[in-house]
């Protein structure tokens, strides 16, 4: 006699697109919203394929869920997939209805508040519906490679297989101050003269306290190496910018960030240097998110705006 072998069940297709939106919003709450259902709903179809899968998919904690190396590698597994069954079932949206699925766009808080969100406001007049994570590179492009994210800016080009990068824009890093340090330091012709010295006694204000982009300024700029400690460490360029603008100190922005306050004056810059730092910027989208129309009109309008900037 043959013996008989047993096969696992397939999957539901509701319990996936139920999952699929857990692991893109972070929250069962956020998940319920996206999908029209209630948030115990949601808990129930998790919980269902968990125990199909015999897996625990996320842990739970008190603002959100944090999806285990198994739920990112599910995820990135059936995300395009299911788009493909959503496009030949004329579905455009996650739960029906005719409300389309939302692009997950993430980036630094810094250059989506600035630059990218003013540029995706025509967009939406089309029907584009956009959610949008602020973060760091390295965990953002974690994060798209597992199906959270449909595009990502990213502060450099990512490596491996699986996402495209497209040059985004150029930002060009500058030197400056309120007017009141400018005049302390002796301005411009100091720094000429002087180089970095003159800088010596003026409270440094950064990104972060290994001061990355400071560093990279007096590396390129004035060729030497940087050791000072800073006075003030903001993990967002925002709250940097606003605290050189009330006399805290010294910093380096990016040219996007600070024009406004140059051109009125609340800043004032300390050296035109003739090549300044620039650092160039992606837009990293996956492989399998060329079949998605909206995901196709935020990324080409990005790129296409992207050169003005």
């Amino acid at each position: 006699m043959e013996q008989s072998t047993s096969t696992a069940p397939p999957l539901n297709l509701n319990l996936l697109r139920t999952f699929l939106a857990v692991h893109r919003t972070g929250s069962f709450t956020a998940a319920a919203r996206l999908l029209g259902l209630s948030q115990p709903a949601v808990t129930t179809q998790v919980r269902s394929l968990e125990q199909q899968l015999g897996r625990e998919l996320f842990e739970r904690q008190s603002r959100g869920v944090i999806p285990s190396p198994f739920a990112d590698e599910l995820a990135s597994e059936a995300a395009a997939p299911l788009k493909a069954l959503a496009a030949l079932s004329g579905r455009e949206g996650v739960h029906g209805g005719g409300i389309s699925a939302p692009v997950h766009l993430g980036g630094p808080a810094e250059v989506i508040c600035a630059l990218v969100l003013p540029a995706l406001a025509p967009v939406i007049e089309r029907g584009v519906r956009l959610s949008v994570t602020f973060g760091m590179t390295d965990q953002l492009l974690q994060e798209i490679r597992s199906g959270r994210h449909d595009l990502v800016i990213s502060t450099y080009r990512p490596r491996g297989r699986g996402l495209i990068a497209n040059p985004l824009s150029d930002e060009e890093f500058l030197l400056v101050a309120a007017p009141v340090w400018a005049e302390r330091i002796g301005g411009s012709r100091r720094l000429d003269s002087d180089g970095p010295s003159a800088l010596q006694d003026v409270p440094l204000v950064a990104f972060a306290e290994d001061l990355p982009i400071l560093r990279r300024y007096w590396r390129h700029v004035f060729g030497t190496r940087l050791t000072a400690r800073a006075a003030i460490t903001v993990l967002d360029l925002r709250g940097v910018l606003a605290a050189v603008a009330a006399g805290a100190g010294v910093t380096v922005l990016p040219r996007y960030l600070c024009a406004d306050h140059l051109a009125n004056g609340t800043l004032v810059l300390l050296r035109r240097p003739e090549d300044s730092p620039i650092n160039t910027g992606y837009l990293v989208e996956r492989l399998d998110s060329n079949s998605d129309p909206h995901v196709a009109i935020v990324r080409d309008r990005l790129l296409e705006v992207g050169r003005t900037w």
